[in-house]
């Protein structure tokens, strides 16, 4: 695994995303963040987690590029259902909240429910939303 890209990651957010034992815990959490109702900073009107299971098909993959996805492109995703393909050869939807200059953060389904996940826009090879 990529110590490197963990701590990297772990800095982009560390401030966003307190541990559960800091003041203010996770997110949705009593406490949450200054000014938020209880979710993720800068999500309209404090969204969480989707309530609902992503779409149950598979969509069709796009032509992968050779460079790193654009985070004006993606960005174009948020809040909504988006089925990404990494360069390993992984694949899920995603529900993305928040893109940064070289990282997206949100929800990954883990075929049961929503986890937090966040990931390095390099290690993206194409997506594709609804």
């Amino acid at each position: 695994m990529d110590v490197s890209y963990i701590d990297s990651y772990s800095r982009f957010l560390g401030p966003q995303f307190p541990s559960p034992g800091s003041p203010g815990g996770f997110p949705g959490s009593p406490g949450g963040f200054p000014g938020s109702p209880g979710g993720f900073p800068g999500s309209p009107d404090g969204q969480q987690a989707p309530t609902a299971p992503p779409p149950a098909f598979i969509p069709q993959q796009q032509t992968a590029t050779p460079f790193a996805v654009d985070p004006g492109a993606i960005s174009l995703c948020l809040f909504r259902n988006t089925y990404i393909w990494l360069r390993n050869g992984a694949s899920f939807w995603y529900f993305p909240i928040f893109v940064g200059p070289r990282s997206v953060a949100g929800f990954r389904w883990n075929g049961r429910f929503w986890t937090i996940f966040g990931i390095d826009t390099r290690r993206i090879v194409s997506f594709t939303c609804f």
